[in-house]
């Protein structure tokens, strides 16, 4: 895996710099890349979705497992040196764009590389497209059946947040009832370079066997709860229910920060009817965002 200085001086003889406006903030620490590899358990058979790869530090680890990998890059001058640098290997696929066509839809290449198989995100992710990503992979991606990333710590708390605080919100619930959630480490800018001004949590999630409840409808019954999350779900859970009775743990009388994950599942499972509704796999538009 490359050094710091081998970074640096990788971009310096192309006379480029890490871009701010795409958060390029390049992990550092060997121990947390190999760390992030182990728990996400990326082996020979594995295919594996990095977004974000940069200079090629993580894709490299990952391409010593024997795992087939596909990096999503963005930068039209990184997507060049990693072609260059990595292109020749086998099991390496470079895709030069956006990993997110649309608000909530994945890039058609990425769709046609996943085929029908299971897949694994593993990534160092670029900020500003952790949230649409995650959402995207946990609501219309089941086949996706481990994300394991770098995060900003905020985010992190997000989907790790229990019912009841302050970061507890749609997007804690979509996660939590789709993934078993687990934070590897905290990262402190030092881990980074360039340092970025924010601290970073490692998390991994792994896909249930079964979801609590179908996460398409859970979210549109997290975005009317929510949607005022300081006044009282009376309203909101009228208009879904009617004059059904609420299911257990769901009270008129609560706020929507105060039900926990299994009555809000209960509550999708109530909404969608007997069949729970259906679970895709073909992206949407639609998700939990960053409430």
């Amino acid at each position: 895996m490359q050094t710091l200085a081998q970074i640096k001086d990788l971009l310096e003889s192309r006379g480029l710099r890490p871009k701010r406006s795409l958060g390029q903030n390049f992990l550092t620490d060997h121990n947390l890349i190999l760390k992030l590899v182990r728990a996400c358990g990326v082996g020979a058979h594995s295919r594996v979705l990095e977004v974000g790869p940069g200079t090629g530090t993580l894709t490299e680890a990952l391409l010593e497992t024997g795992a087939r990998v596909l990096s999503v890059e963005l930068d039209d001058a990184l997507a060049g040196l990693l072609e260059e640098r990595l292109g020749e290997r086998d099991n390496f696929t470079l895709l030069h764009g956006d990993c997110l066509r649309g608000k909530r839809s994945l890039h058609p290449g990425i769709i046609e590389w996943i085929g029908d198989a299971p897949f694994l995100l593993v990534a160092n992710l670029p900020y500003g497209c952790a949230t649409p990503l995650l959402s995207t992979l946990l609501m219309h991606h089941p086949r996706c059946t481990v994300m394991g990333v770098t995060i900003q710590k905020e985010l992190g708390d997000r989907l790790l947040a229990p019912a009841g605080t302050r970061d507890y919100g749609p997007l804690s619930v979509i996660a939590q009832a789709t993934c078993e959630v687990e934070r590897l480490a905290h990262l402190p800018p030092a881990c980074f370079w360039p340092r970025p001004q924010v601290d970073s949590s490692m998390l991994v999630l792994r896909r249930r066997a079964e979801p609590m409840a179908d996460p398409v409808v859970l979210s549109a019954v997290c975005a009317a709860l929510f949607q005022q999350r300081r006044k009282r779900i009376a309203g909101p859970l009228r208009t879904l229910l009617g004059e059904r009775p609420p299911p257990e743990g769901v009270d008129p009388a609560m706020r929507a920060e105060a039900v926990g994950v299994g009555a809000l599942c209960a509550l999708a499972r109530l909404v969608g009817g007997p069949d729970g509704g259906t679970c895709t796999d073909t992206g949407g538009e639609n998700g939990p965002g960053a409430a």
